[in-house]
């Protein structure tokens, strides 16, 4: 039986799908505006307010910049699940509004839920929604996207990277063939943003979504991009002060908006020299784990992925025993728990899984701040386990 490695003096996170660490440098531009620069930026009689107003416009421009769109493109908002609702129901509500007769909206069956449940609330109100099925890899069929556009349709909704299982979506194709059928189209950005290339100008897309907690930002703050030429209308969610264009009322939070700026400029500098140090660090743990268990299996496009992601399905135990075994390896099985039962992944019976293989799956997120020292733990702790091997009391003397 396999020894399992001593236990970290603090645990292993592997879990940068689900949230990332706020950068320091990223805190450290955001706490003036907690103490110090806490004026309200539509205050404009005074100083203090123009001081929040140049800092959140500074912010704006920062996330155009990785985004590839105009800064008056960007509206700000609490996270990528109130972009998701604006930019499908607002959409959807304008069109109708306008006297546009088309109800189609497509979205895929592995989106992240708030797309999935933004579309299915459309049909409440006369919508038509439409979920595609993915191949076994977990990409989308520009054929299958093509054969649904024969219908006349309002809005695509394609996320870029999926949270599961990290597959990148091909956008610029994608929104393409959306274009081309006369649809508007939508993109997730929410696991994207700072992982990937962007360039939401050249590709055509019409709305797309933001979370800063994703990117080492702040929680709280996303934002939705609404391109402008051709201009894409979108009716508000709700009522209020009229910030953000009318289309996001409410105050603004510059702490945030600022975190999510300075997330956006870092990623901007740092995202190709950082995903090629993630993706060797992902690179050798996947060997190890190989080499340990055969018949492991890799689920979703090796080659359409972002450097960070591992969604594997273990040969003969459950993720949960595996996490139970391993309770300072932070994980997670992408399942849904409600009550006392757990049920399977959507994401992965969309792959073809069966439920028993989606039990035995975990995903595994590295990061900016994964270390060598955190991949020689999680592949030693994660084959004791799958061999039996209880994880031994914490010690501290292991970093």
């Amino acid at each position: 039986m396999t020894q399992a490695p001593p236990r970290p003096n603090r645990p292993v996170y592997l879990d940068n799908q689900a949230t990332t660490r706020c950068d320091p440098r990223v805190l450290a531009a955001m706490l003036p505006f907690f103490t110090e620069d806490y004026g309200n930026p539509a205050s404009a009689e005074h100083v203090m307010g123009h001081t929040a107003e140049a800092a959140v416009e500074n912010a704006r421009a920062q996330i155009a910049a990785l985004l590839g769109a105009d800064a008056r493109e960007i509206v700000l908002t609490s996270g990528a699940t109130e972009s998701n609702n604006i930019a499908i129901k607002g959409a959807a509500r304008h069109a109708k509004a306008m006297g546009d007769e088309r109800r189609r909206i497509v979205t895929v069956a592995t989106e992240h839920k708030c797309v999935l449940e933004s579309v299915a609330d459309m049909a409440a109100e006369g919508f038509e929604p439409v979920v595609l099925p993915v191949t076994a890899d977990g990409l989308l069929d520009p054929e299958v996207l093509r054969q649904a556009l024969a219908v006349p349709t309002l809005l695509v909704s394609v996320m870029a990277v999926n949270n599961e299982i990290g597959v990148i979506q091909d956008i610029p194709g994608l929104a393409g063939i959306a274009k081309a059928a006369g649809a508007l189209f939508h993109t997730d950005l929410a696991q994207a943003t700072g992982k990937i290339p962007l360039d939401l100008t050249g590709w055509k897309v019409d709305l797309a979504s933001v979370s800063g907690h994703k990117l080492y930002g702040p929680k709280g703050v996303g934002a939705l991009f609404v391109r402008r030429r051709p201009r894409v209308r979108i009716a508000p969610l709700f009522s209020g002060g009229g910030q953000e264009r009318g289309l996001r009322s409410g105050t603004l939070a510059p702490p945030l908006i600022v975190g999510l700026g300075e997330a956006c400029r870092l990623a901007g500098l740092e995202m190709a020299e950082e995903a090629a140090r993630i993706a060797a660090l992902r690179t050798d743990l996947l060997n190890r784990l190989q080499a340990a268990m055969p018949g492991l299996r890799v689920n979703g496009s090796m080659g359409a992925r972002i450097a960070g992601n591992l969604n594997l399905t273990f040969p003969a135990v459950t993720a949960a025993a595996l996490m139970e075994r391993v309770p300072d390896l932070c994980v997670s099985t992408g399942s849904a728990c409600s009550s006392a039962e757990v049920e399977p992944s959507y994401v992965l019976r969309a792959l073809g899984l069966t439920d028993a293989a989606a039990s035995r799956t975990l995903r595994l997120g590295m990061g900016r701040f994964t270390s060598a020292a955190d991949i020689d733990y999680a592949a030693a702790a994660l084959i004791a386990a799958h061999d039996g091997a209880e994880a031994p009391p914490m010690t501290s003397s292991h970093s």
